[in-house]
């Protein structure tokens, strides 16, 4: 499951600088979520491929009376929920007593812990930290966030523990030219892999998420009740969501529910908890989404941050407008317009109208996010997507760069669950958006690919191997033991 780093320390250390810095990224999304906690973001990050999420925890300033208050006490429950802690000072302003009240709270908690000395740019370091090293939290990592000087290697370092380490291949030179070949044969077929993979002997792990009192834990209870499963609340630390195995329709599924709410005797239960952690790690884990959104209330500035994430993270997505019973007519045709106008730009999506109290609609929902999930893990192979590609560029030329035409060459997939294709070429790169845009809508109606976004990478030169030293899969090697037995027999 992906870490969660919280950045602690009290106003004016450098948090934002740094937080801004690791989600400054494309794929990153930065949520402020209104009515949680005043000053405190959530964000996805990534730093050299390690993805994880990052709180900004804003309203602590160590002291007695400041850690009651309700701003600080939600800050300090970001802090529990983590499974790392940046504390960040200042070095140019030295140890302060509030410093020392944070350090007191966090050695209590023995909650794994890093020192982060900041602003360090232009000063002696080491004469100027020694101070911090009475707060009693080991090593000291001096960075400077504004610069970016420190935070990549301070990163690493935290992230260790929840990073897999692959054993490289050493290769001679023989073997990177026969590596070589059987990588450009992976280009132009399905790998072995895609090929013996088959997504539906797998369960579709299906997050229901949403904001407070939209319906969740009544949706998910009323799934349940229709299905009479045995609910397994599975052990897990106290941000864990709930991973509850059902059956339908002979379809195996996993509900990852956050709301908390499990017993049956509680289907009508409408006050329920409400943890960004929660959800955000119930995103970063599901293959399909279900974002569950309040009818009466219409979309929500929290709504549009979930679905940024959703997006961000390239999941699947359904949508369910609940307490769609008893509405008006006018009423309902304003919710239909307002979806209309909010959420065009995630027109893949299905949107159901139900009643998670009365069961009506609940039942549809499952064929959109079984049709969701084929879309995202089907295979494609590279001639089909270069035939589409060609069509696409024959209905409407790229337009001149410079003066030259863009030339897109051939087009294979990059990966799936999104989709990504990977289109080469001379200049594909300098497209201008709205013609990688019209690329995207041309594929998905091609491949009618629904529910799930689809992404276009695009890379330039005469060879995408070139230089490259191969890190083989085990598909790759199995082609390669192939290829040098077929050439000794020669």
């Amino acid at each position: 499951m992906i870490p969660v780093v919280a950045l602690v320390g009290r106003p004016n250390v450098g948090k934002s600088t740094l937080f801004n810095r690791l989600t400054r990224t494309r794929d990153a999304l930065v949520a402020d979520f209104p009515g949680l906690t005043r000053d405190r973001k959530y964000g996805r990050a990534e730093v050299e491929g390690h993805e994880f999420i990052i709180i900004d925890t804003g309203g602590i300033d160590g002291t007695e009376e400041g850690v009651e208050t309700h701003m600080a006490a939600q800050s300090l429950q970001a802090i529990e929920e983590a499974d790392v802690v940046l504390f960040m000072v200042d070095a140019r302003a030295g140890l302060m007593p509030a410093d020392e009240g944070i350090a007191k709270h966090l050695r209590s908690r023995k909650k794994k812990t890093y020192l982060v000395a900041n602003k360090t740019d232009g000063i002696d370091a080491d004469s100027v930290i020694g101070d911090f090293y009475s707060l009693g939290l080991g090593e000291i990592h001096p960075i400077a966030a504004s610069h970016g000087r420190g935070v990549t290697q301070l990163i690493e370092k935290s992230l260790k523990p929840f990073i897999e380490i692959e054993e490289e291949v050493e290769l001679t030179e023989e073997e990177e030219n026969a590596a070589y070949w059987a990588a450009q044969e992976a280009e132009a077929e399905f790998d072995e892999e895609d090929e013996e993979f088959d997504p539906t002997t797998l369960p579709i792990k299906l997050a229901i998420v949403g904001r407070p009192n939209v319906g969740k834990s009544t949706l998910t209870n009323r799934i349940l009740g229709e299905e009479r499963v045995v609910v397994f609340d599975m052990p897990g630390t106290t941000r864990d969501s709930i991973y509850i195995p059902m059956e339908r329709d002979g379809r195996e599924y996993v509900l990852i529910d956050t709301a908390g709410v499990r017993k049956r005797g509680k289907i009508t239960e409408t006050v329920e908890k409400f943890s960004v952690i929660k959800t955000l790690q119930a995103i970063e884990d599901a293959n399909v989404v279900l974002l569950v959104i309040d009818a009466r209330e219409g979309i929500s500035d929290q709504d549009l941050s979930l679905l940024g994430f959703i997006l961000n993270a390239g999941r699947s997505l359904v949508i369910a407008v609940n307490k769609w019973d008893g509405m008006k007519p006018e009423d309902r045709e304003h919710v239909k317009d307002m979806l209309e106008l909010r959420l065009g730009f995630v027109d893949f999506a299905r949107i159901h109208f139900i009643s998670a109290l009365h069961g009506s609609g609940v039942g549809n929902l499952f064929e959109s996010v079984e049709e969701a999930y084929e879309s995202a893990t089907r295979r494609v192979g590279t001639a089909l997507l270069t035939r589409i590609m060609k069509m696409a560029e024959e209905e409407h030329q790229p337009p001149l760069i410079r003066g030259r035409r863009v030339k897109m060459k051939y087009a294979h997939a990059g990966g799936h669950n999104p989709p990504i294709v990977v289109i080469h070429g001379n200049q594909v790169s300098d497209l201008p958006d709205s013609y990688k845009r019209y690329l995207m809508n041309y594929f998905r109606r091609s491949l009618q690919v629904m529910g799930t976004p689809i992404r276009i990478q695009f890379k330039e030169g005469e060879n995408p191997y070139a230089n490259k030293k191969n890190q083989l899969t085990a598909t790759q090697l199995r082609k390669r033991k192939r290829l040098m037995q077929h050439l000794k027999k020669r």
